[in-house]
């Protein structure tokens, strides 16, 4: 069975003065770095769009194991949430667990992985900006999954034991739903990226520029879809009724 473990790991220095910190995500099987995503604050927003775009690229585990910090769960509040980690994970059929109170050791792997990336990227030194340390971290991310021998997996590579067809099962996201009924809008990507729903602004991406975008609104979340890729998940901030309009922006006659 397929099981990532997700943490997140501070301490990546910026000139300005400010430190970042990253999504980090390892394959329990294999070791494969699924996410090193570095983000200003550890925000939900910035920990779901990380996991998003790990499941875009390499597809859907049947587990993944975190802490039980706020922006992975909502169980332990008073009274319990889903947030929107959950539920990106119950959407995608992702059965999420969590470490016991104060054992770390259950992810081991994944603190193993902060270990080597400490030394080896050495995350003593300071970067210009955000930038500059994604571009920097992601070759080395690059060289450890392909290149540096793991001892655990007989010196064999993270890449060589997490492509081998009989280690990983066939998960897929979420299949595109059909897009009609009241919940579904159309929008235009703008050229920044920017797509507004209800008065919330929501950036996709400015290589989707002046793509026509469907959204599934729902009372909590905002889906956004863009031919049959999910683009990203969010937080749905306003509320009331959506206008519908066609991709060109003008308006549906009901």
């Amino acid at each position: 069975m397929e099981l990532w473990q997700l943490d997140t790991v501070g301490g990546f220095l910026l000139a300005d003065g400010t430190t970042a910190k990253a999504l980090t995500g390892v394959d329990d099987h294999s070791r494969f770095c699924i996410s090193a995503r570095l983000m200003a604050r550890e925000r939900t927003q910035s920990v779901c769009d990380g996991f998003s775009s790990a499941l875009r690229t390499y597809g859907v585990p049947a587990q993944v194991l975190t802490d039980n910090g706020k922006v992975f769960t909502g169980r332990f509040a008073q009274p319990p949430v889903e947030v929107l980690f959950d539920r990106i994970c119950r959407e995608n059929g992702v059965d999420h667990l969590l470490t016991e109170p104060r054992s770390p050791t259950t992810t081991g792997k994944i603190e193993r992985f902060h270990k080597t990336l400490r030394v080896e990227f050495d995350t003593r030194q300071v970067f210009r900006n955000l930038k500059t340390a994604q571009e920097a971290l992601d070759e080395w991310v690059n060289y450890y999954n392909k290149q540096r021998p793991h001892q655990s997996l007989a010196d064999a590579t993270p890449e060589s034991r997490f492509n081998a067809g009989t280690d990983r099962p066939q998960h897929r996201l979420t299949p595109r739903p059909e897009r009609n009924g009241e919940q579904w809008v159309c929008r235009k990507v703008a050229r920044n990226g920017i797509v507004s729903v209800g008065y919330q602004q929501v950036s996709v991406g400015k290589n989707f520029g002046g793509s026509a975008c469907d959204v599934l609104v729902t009372d909590g979340l905002l889906q956004f879809w863009v031919g049959n890729e999910l683009l990203k998940t969010v937080v749905r901030t306003s509320k009331g009724d959506v206008r519908k309009l066609h991709a060109d922006g003008t308006a549906v006659r009901r």
